[in-house]
């Protein structure tokens, strides 16, 4: 069936930079949209940054535009978020996510695939 796997959470200072990345096994290898989401303690899951198939079509929300940078490898089964110039409101659980029926999605309701998510952290 496949799964999605993050890592490279952690704890950074405001300014500072974390790549997340997400590794595709199984059915969700073959995603046409992969994402990244977010949510922070008693918020909504909210839209951060996605990607199409061959990588040229990318989409950020507002708040992370400019700062955040979605790659995607599809011989390395990868999808990476580059995060820089951090800010705490930046606080929360990251989710990867595929979408096998959507091309350029964002909003959360055309996902299929949700990984377990990862920590992150930005300290003022």
């Amino acid at each position: 069936q496949g799964q999605l796997v993050e890592s490279g959470g952690g704890l950074v200072q405001a300014g500072g930079s974390l790549r997340l990345s997400c590794a595709a096994s199984g059915r969700t290898r073959s995603s046409n949209t992969m994402g990244w989401f977010r949510q922070a303690p008693g918020q909504e899951r909210e839209f951060v940054a996605a990607i199409n198939w061959s990588g040229g079509i990318t989409y950020y929300a507002d708040s992370v535009k400019g700062r955040f940078t979605i790659s995607r490898d599809n011989a390395k089964n990868t999808v990476s978020l580059q995060m820089n110039n951090m800010k705490p409101e930046d606080t929360a659980i990251y989710y990867c996510a595929g979408s096998s029926t959507y091309h350029g999605a964002t909003s959360l309701r055309m996902y299929d695939y949700w990984g377990q998510g990862t920590q992150v952290t930005v300290s003022s």
